[in-house]
């Protein structure tokens, strides 16, 4: 495995629900989160805004406990699936991904 972090030292992950497949969101990694996420079984990344690690759900309560862990072929793309004790979104949603852009 040869991960390839950006010019920030950064990678994205996508949170997939582990139990229906559902992509919940989109965060970036560095190298310090990916060995965060894997050591403590949930999900840990690196807020671009605040410049700071967070482990997702540690305020809220809305955990995210990883089943599995995989990168593709590039290598420069994560995929975590994830177990979730709640929201993945900020807003309370589900999912990041609920606005749907029509086609046509």
């Amino acid at each position: 495995m040869n991960l390839k972090f950006n010019e920030q030292g950064l990678i994205p992950c996508v949170v997939q629900e582990h139990a229906t497949g559902d992509v919940l969101m989109v965060a970036w990694m560095n190298e310090e989160s990916l060995e965060l996420t894997r050591s403590t079984g949930t999900t840990w990344f690196w807020s671009r805004s605040r410049q700071e690690l967070w482990n997702k759900g540690a305020t809220s309560g809305n955990i995210q406990h990883v089943r599995e862990l995989y990168y593709d072929c590039d290598e420069d793309c994560l995929l975590c699936r994830v177990d979730p004790a709640g929201p993945a979104c900020h807003t309370g949603a589900h999912s990041c991904f609920y606005r749907q852009i029509p086609l046509g």
